[in-house]
């Protein structure tokens, strides 16, 4: 898709009044707010819990121990969340775009 580019003149304050961009932020921040908590939780997990207990040290599978799964485990949760947010960032952009297109569809079409 191609990207257009912003038009001269474009009324900014009634964009952010609309309906449909307030919705887009609504459901842009109860998206990214959740997700941005659970990997800080979850990344910071390992270094402070490897500081305090040493459960971690224990071995899991053969000559890994849960510390190396755990470390493990943070990439596979990076790239999941990745892919979430790239499916869910098609949504928003598709909003945008009818935002855009109402926008431009209100100031008598471009």
């Amino acid at each position: 898709m191609a990207k257009r580019k912003s038009t001269p003149g474009q009324d900014w304050a009634a964009i952010g009044r609309s309906e449909d961009f307030q919705q887009l932020v609504r459901l842009k921040k109860r998206f990214i707010i959740p997700n941005v908590v659970f990997f800080l939780v979850f990344y910071f997990t390992l270094p402070i819990s490897t500081s305090y207990f040493t459960f971690l040290n224990e071995k899991a599978i053969g000559a890994l121990n849960w510390a190396y799964l755990f470390a493990f485990a943070q990439f596979i949760m990076t790239w999941v969340l990745c892919m979430v947010y790239n499916k869910r960032a098609n949504s928003f952009d598709e909003m945008v775009e009818r935002i855009k297109e109402q926008q431009n569809d209100s100031k008598g079409g471009a």
